[in-house]
C-alpha cells in the first residue's frame, strides 16, 4: 500500500512538471477586472498568478494594469523574460479590455485595486516610473531583475499605492 502511494505521488509529481504546453495554456480573461465599458472611474490593479509549470509551486508572475477615467481599455505593464531572448525589451506595455487574463493556465488574483480619484492621481506617477524603470532590457529569474522586480520598483517609487507583494513574488527584493 505504501509503495503504491509513493509511486502514485511520484507519477503525479512528474506529470505536473511536464503536462503543460505554454502554447496551449489558457490566456482567457478571469473575469475579475472591472469591465472598462461599465467602469468609468480610473482604475489601478495589480495581479499575480502562479508562474508557468513547476515554477508555480514556488513563485508568481505579477503585472500592473491602469485605466484612466472614461477609457475603454486598460494599459498593462509587465516584464517578460522571453522577450529579452528575442532581442526585445523585457518591459512590455499594451492596451486591452481584459487585463486579468490567465497567466499561461494559472488564474490570477488581485493583489491591489484602487479606483476613483486616488487612482486618477497615481496613474501619471506610475506612467513616469514605467518610463524610468532601470532594467527594461534585463531579465534574470533569480535573484532578478524579473517580472516581480518591476511592480516592486513601481511600489517603491509610488509609495501611495501601498503595494505589498507576497513572499512568492520572488525577485521583488531585487528592487531594493
Amino acid at each position: 500500500m505504501k509503495k503504491r502511494l509513493t509511486i502514485l505521488a511520484l507519477a503525479a509529481l512528474i506529470s505536473a512538471c511536464s503536462n503543460s504546453d505554454w502554447r496551449t495554456a489558457s490566456r482567457e480573461p478571469a473575469g475579475i477586472a472591472p469591465d472598462p465599458q461599465q467602469e468609468q472611474a480610473a482604475v489601478i490593479e495589480v495581479y499575480g498568478a502562479d508562474a508557468f509549470s513547476w515554477r508555480g509551486w514556488f513563485a508568481i508572475h505579477t503585472w500592473i494594469a491602469t485605466k484612466e477615467a472614461g477609457a475603454d481599455q486598460y494599459k498593462v505593464h509587465e516584464v517578460v523574460g522571453w522577450r529579452v531572448q528575442r532581442g526585445q525589451s523585457a518591459l512590455y506595455s499594451y492596451n486591452t479590455a481584459t487585463p486579468d487574463r490567465y497567466w499561461f493556465g494559472a488564474k490570477p488574483e488581485k493583489l491591489l485595486s484602487i479606483k476613483g480619484e486616488k487612482a486618477a492621481e497615481l496613474i501619471p506617477k506610475i506612467d513616469k516610473e514605467v518610463e524610468d524603470y532601470p532594467w527594461k532590457n534585463d531579465y534574470k529569474v533569480f535573484p532578478g531583475p524579473n517580472s516581480n522586480t518591476f511592480p516592486a520598483w513601481i511600489g517603491q517609487k509610488v509609495p501611495e499605492l501601498g503595494l505589498d507583494l507576497p513572499f512568492s513574488a520572488i525577485g521583488s527584493g531585487y528592487a531594493d
